[in-house]
Order: structure tokens, then sequence, then C-alpha cells
């Protein structure tokens, strides 16, 4: 792979989509992404987050990060008590 030529959100296939110089491209199926590694709704906004405001940051985080380590420190779960 060469330069990154654009990183953006694909609504049509719910995809984060790379695109290279040398013509290669890679698809991140978030949907997948946030049904392995997201274990609650507060995680899973977060992901959002990240895919609609820093697609690359996004991407980077799957392919280069620990996703279920940022995740934990990044958001807070209180379970609703009675």
């Amino acid at each position: 792979m060469k330069r990154l030529i654009s990183c953006e959100y694909n609504f049509d296939n719910c995809c984060v989509e790379l695109k290279f110089s040398d013509g290669s491209m890679i698809a991140i199926d978030t949907i997948a992404v946030e049904n392995e590694v997201a274990d609650n709704m507060y995680q899973r906004s977060e992901l959002d987050y990240l895919i609609y405001n820093d697609p690359v940051a996004y991407a980077d985080l799957i392919l280069n990060g620990d996703p279920e380590t940022y995740l934990k420190t990044v958001t807070v779960y209180k379970p609703f008590e009675n």
C-alpha cells in the first residue's frame, strides 16, 4: 500500500473506506467491529462518534490499536439502580 488518499464513512455499506495512491482499498465493516468489541451502548456511541467525526482515527484504532482497551478507558458505564 502506498500513501493514503482518502478515508471516509460510506453510508451505503456501513464501512469506513480507506483509498490508497496505488489503487488499493480497505473497507472496515463498522457493524461487525461494534458487534465484536462494544459491550454496551456507551461503547457503541464512542465508536459511532469516531466513525462520523474522525474516520481516520477510527481506522487507525481498528487496524493498529487496541479497541477494547480504548473503549474501557474512554467510556463510563453505570448500570441503572432502583
